[in-house]
């Protein structure tokens, strides 16, 4: 199905609104699922929702919920996101932040008590968008299996990073594993095989069976059973190939989170409270030179990088090109949405008597 952003914030904004959220949470949610979606990260756009509604019905989110800022200096910030869409909490602290590091060039903020909360790089585009560097962080439930381990213990964990440049700002947005859970959960839907080595079972072994990894990632993920197995950290199977280096990746977005908020890390989150952490960082580049001038020095570098002798038949991209390349294109002809997600969407749509988006 093919629907275009327009309809699809349209429609999601009725659905978050009808489950209990304010109309200005409402339009957020949505803005960050059509945002996803337009960029061709379909993990973490509409093919989301009914996760999240199950989510509210099972009082893991609750949307009348509003986050509390705990402790607040100039340049930093404790919020509780007080069990609701981790994009609410993260969205007011990305917004105080930037106010905070036009004041004194660095500031940063932890979130506890909080919920999955999209895209890491929605956040720190709102820092490039202000003329800042943004850094944003979460953990997640258990997915992640460390170097030679057989049961997952870290969460995927992402790490987003801006940097503002000419003609738009960097993005690097994505996961310290090789994926995200979300990636092997649409290839699922479409009934697709794993392309790379992404997921094992509990003896290691590389998994390429999309549904059979969903499946052993819904049961380590959302159950206190253990079966073993998971998503692999960056580096893939073998120590041979530096995987303990995604470890450490983890490791790192581990500390800021789940240890820094005092909340639980990932390996927990599925046993006890759900929740989860947040970190975001932002700096002021323009303390240290002038930001035209910045931006001009970063589009040159990639331009030198882009025009590198290449493979033949192959493109050299700068992270962030291809989601660009892909909003735009997506802004025009619709964004495209599996046919699991699209039958999920037909029956919330039936059971909350709103209309179904209209295809393109």
């Amino acid at each position: 199905m093919k629907i275009s952003a327009a309809t699809e914030q349209t429609f999601l904004e009725q659905v978050f609104t009808a489950h209990g959220f304010s109309s200005e949470d409402s339009n957020l949610l949505a803005d960050t699922l059509v945002d996803a979606d337009l960029r061709g990260i379909s993990s973490h756009g509409i093919q989301r929702l009914a996760w999240y509604l199950n989510m509210i019905k099972e009082h893991i989110i609750v949307p009348t919920n509003k986050p509390i800022i705990l402790k607040e200096t100039p340049t930093s910030l404790l919020i509780d996101a007080n069990q609701n869409m981790g994009h609410i909490a993260s969205a007011l602290a990305m917004r105080k932040l930037i106010e905070k590091t036009k004041k004194s060039v660095v500031s940063i903020a932890v979130i506890r008590n909080s919920n999955h909360f999209g895209t890491a790089g929605y956040y720190s585009r709102m820092a490039a968008k202000a003329g800042l560097i943004g850094v944003s962080n979460t953990n997640t439930r258990p997915l992640v299996v460390p170097t030679n381990a057989k049961d997952a213990f870290l969460g995927s964990n992402a790490f987003a990073f801006t940097f503002p440049a000419a003609p738009h700002p960097f993005v690097f947005d994505g996961a310290t594993s090789v994926v995200s859970g979300g990636k092997i959960q649409v290839l699922a839907k479409k009934g697709e095989q794993i392309p790379g080595e992404w997921a094992i079972d509990g003896q290691r072994n590389v998994v390429k069976d999309a549904n059979a990894a969903e499946d052993i990632l819904s049961k380590v993920a959302f159950t206190k059973e253990q079966p073993g197995g998971g998503v692999l950290t960056l580096g893939g199977n073998s120590e041979e190939n530096s995987n303990y280096k995604g470890f450490g990746n983890s490791l790192v977005v581990e500390l800021l989170t789940g240890i820094l908020a005092q909340g639980s890390i990932s390996a927990d989150t599925n046993t006890g409270k759900h929740d989860f952490s947040q970190f975001f960082l932002t700096i002021d580049p323009d303390f240290f030179g002038d930001l035209d001038v910045l931006k001009s020095n970063v589009e040159s570098m990639f331009d030198r990088i882009r025009k590198l002798d290449h493979t033949p038949g192959t493109q050299i991209m700068i992270p962030g090109d291809r989601e660009y390349k892909r909003y735009d294109e997506n802004k025009i002809h619709g964004v495209t949405i599996d046919d699991a997600s699209a039958d999920q969407i037909r029956n919330i749509a039936a059971e909350l008597n709103i209309p179904a988006p209209e295809e393109l």
